[in-house]
């Protein structure tokens, strides 16, 4: 079976600045599930760059990674 190698922004997402822009790819990985599914649940967050490139800022990402955590404490 071949090895998934990590993307390095990825690998980096903790030291990136809230400015940067990542691509799905990404995001799919900080929020553990497949693109398709990173983009029906935040692709209210992305910014088109260009007429074929899209991304989204980390702090958005984070923001959202963030309320994931508050409301699984809500919960419990």
């Amino acid at each position: 079976m071949a090895q998934k190698t990590v993307p390095p922004t990825l690998a980096a997402f903790d030291s990136l600045p809230d400015s940067a822009l990542i691509d799905v790819k990404v995001v799919s990985g900080v929020f553990g599930c497949s693109e398709n599914t990173a983009w029906r649940r935040y692709g209210s967050l992305a910014i088109k760059v260009s007429p074929q490139q899209t991304r989204w800022r980390v702090a958005d990402v984070r923001k959202a990674l963030a309320a994931l955590g508050n409301s699984g404490r809500a919960a419990a």
